[in-house]
């Protein structure tokens, strides 16, 4: 069966390449036709679940990822059920809907929706989590094997951390393709950043609440995997500002004319303003990571109550 996922542009960007004073490859994960790179490693599930008998899909989020279950169920003919929580916006919810998915709106915070999506698990259901399934990495990792087909090795890959599941994925495809020695540089931003406390305390931490504006970083605890992998691949945590992640996907809109949201305006932060966590490395890798529920006027808004 063929992927449910598009092989996307991977180029140069001259823009950054210029901001940053170094190489900068852009693999453009907003260009996936659900908006985001979720669909690499949701629509893998979601094949084999359907292949193993499921005969309806239930996921919890309320952005990215219920959006590429819907996707897949529509293109797979399975019925599927995202359960939201009631912080979730509206352009969210019909994004869902577009596909023809049921939402359910349950909870203040994705915790609460969750446990409301796997009571609703029947043995003829199958449950999408949002970034913890083995399923989803090995998927979210097809990025990294088309940068090897490229023939382009970047010297460092830099990606945004929410739950852990892109971060998996990529370092999973770098180990699968004899890349173990090209780092990582894992960027969150402040009041979502659980992969950092967790670095820093050595034991993965759960935050009390998310108070970033990147909701889709909204995590409060990674999964242990991508916990795991800081342990035993070259990684670098960093951790940036709301503003600066907004102004990122503002200057972003502007190099390239594609919208992002600030979650992945985070790993580009790092690129546009400079980190020191770049210095030693000449060529860049950045993922663009997508955010279809991001629209220019709610960059606005964003800007505003960064300001």
């Amino acid at each position: 069966m063929d992927p449910l996922h598009l092989e996307t542009p991977f180029f140069e960007s001259r823009a950054l390449t210029i901001a940053a004073g170094r190489t900068v490859w852009l693999k453009l994960e907003a260009m996936q036709p659900p908006g985001s790179f979720k669909i690499r490693g949701i629509g893998l599930a979601c094949q084999e679940y359907v292949r193993r008998g499921a005969e309806r899909l239930i996921s919890s989020s309320g952005g990215n990822a219920g959006i590429a279950v819907a996707y897949a169920g529509r293109h797979l003919s399975v019925p599927v059920v995202v359960v939201v929580p009631e912080t979730t916006t509206d352009r969210a919810k019909a994004l869902i809907q577009q596909e023809g998915a049921e939402v359910v709106v349950h909870g203040s915070s994705w915790q609460e929706a969750n446990a409301l999506a796997l009571s609703m698990v029947t043995e003829f259901d199958a449950f999408l989590h949002p970034f913890d399934d083995p399923l989803i990495w090995r998927g979210h990792a097809s990025l990294v094997d088309e940068i090897v087909q490229s023939g382009v090795k970047p010297d460092v890959v830099v990606l945004s951390v929410g739950g852990g599941g892109l971060l998996c994925g990529v370092v999973e495809g770098l180990h699968r393709n004899g890349w173990i020695d090209v780092p990582v540089i894992a960027v969150e931003t402040e009041g979502a950043n659980s992969l950092a406390q967790s670095v820093r305390a050595g034991y993965p931490v759960e935050l009390a609440a998310i108070t970033s504006i990147a909701t889709s970083l909204g995590a409060r605890r990674i999964c242990e995997q991508a916990f795991s992998w800081s342990k035993k691949h070259p990684l670098f945590s960093v951790v940036v500002s709301d503003r600066a992640a907004v102004v990122a996907c503002q200057r972003f809109l502007a190099d390239h004319r594609v919208v992002v949201e600030p979650a992945c305006g985070a790993a580009l932060a790092v690129v546009y303003d400079g980190a020191p966590e770049l210095e030693e490395f000449k060529s860049v890798l950045v993922v663009v990571c997508g955010g279809v529920t991001a629209t220019v006027d709610q960059l606005r808004e964003w800007s505003n109550k960064c300001a």
